[in-house]
């Protein structure tokens, strides 16, 4: 009766998820104070609600949630909704918010109708402080580098807009170019050390744990390549020879290999856990 109770307060959850969602997409249309407070409190709600279920979580398996892909894609949603709030109530941007939970209300519905996890055998040696590290630190860069894709699209919107000299009362509330390409960089900059210090937590724990272990494996490779082609962005930003559009479509390019590599790269992997 408990988990039939859990399972129709986390629908009842997403329902107010995509309401909260609706009345963002008229606040940003209309510009009404009143619809841009309620889908604030609706997002709000959605996050204590997902924190409870986190709690929970953690009581009942004594561990934090993030040893399988169905754990991290919602503790990944979670970080978008908690990101989200924060821009709202401190950079006070709209579309950012908006994009944010869009694409964090895509995740907590993944979850909502992903399979559940069978229980591996190797999940009590993955329970260790080094291991834990690494994966929240994974997935903290990667809310990181979803943040920097949201301003990179928002990016190309402002320039084509500007451009096309078609700037209305519609978009007042947009930040500046000059603001979006800073948070594009403040972004990338906290996301590359993140994953930096992952892989090598990461692969230290391999070394010690498991036996016969490939440093070719596709997953390590493939996290290095990102890694290395965010710094290769970030470095050519800074010296000059990387602006603007082109900053903001590398960033998008880039973004979609994260995307690929976080749901197929485990799935190619010889050792990665998550399915």
């Amino acid at each position: 009766m408990t988990e039939i109770a859990m399972a129709r307060l986390y629908e009842i959850m997403v329902v107010l998820y995509a309401t909260g969602i609706v009345c963002y997409f008229i606040d940003f249309f209309y510009k009404r104070v009143k619809i841009r407070r309620i889908a604030f409190w609706f997002i709000s709600i959605v996050w204590f609600l997902q924190t409870t279920f986190f709690l929970l979580y953690i009581i009942e398996t004594r561990r934090f949630p993030i040893l399988s892909l169905t754990e991290g894609i919602y503790f990944y949603a979670w970080l978008l909704v908690t990101l989200s709030i924060i821009l709202h109530c401190i950079v006070r941007v709209d579309l950012p918010v908006f994009f944010l939970n869009v694409l964090g209300f895509i995740f907590v519905t993944i979850h909502l109708f992903a399979p559940n996890n069978v229980e591996n055998p190797l999940v009590k040696s993955l329970e260790s402080e080094m291991l834990f590290i690494h994966i929240s630190f994974a997935i903290l860069s990667y809310a990181a580098f979803t943040l920097a894709f949201v301003f990179s699209v928002l990016y190309l919107v402002l320039y084509r807009i500007l451009k096309g000299k078609k700037y209305s009362k519609l978009w007042s509330r947009l930040p500046n170019l000059y603001q979006t390409g800073k948070w594009m960089s403040y972004s990338i900059l906290v996301g590359i050390p993140m994953l930096f210090i992952s892989l090598l937590l990461g692969l230290e724990w391999a070394f010690l744990k498991l036996e016969g272990l490939s440093i070719l494996d596709f997953k390590i490779v493939s996290s290095f390549i990102i890694t290395i082609i965010y710094l290769i962005i970030l470095v050519l930003h800074r010296s000059g020879k990387l602006t603007g559009l082109n900053f903001a479509w590398a960033q998008i390019y880039t973004f979609l290999l994260v995307v690929i590599n976080f749901f197929l790269g485990s799935k190619l992997s010889n050792f990665h856990l998550w399915y």
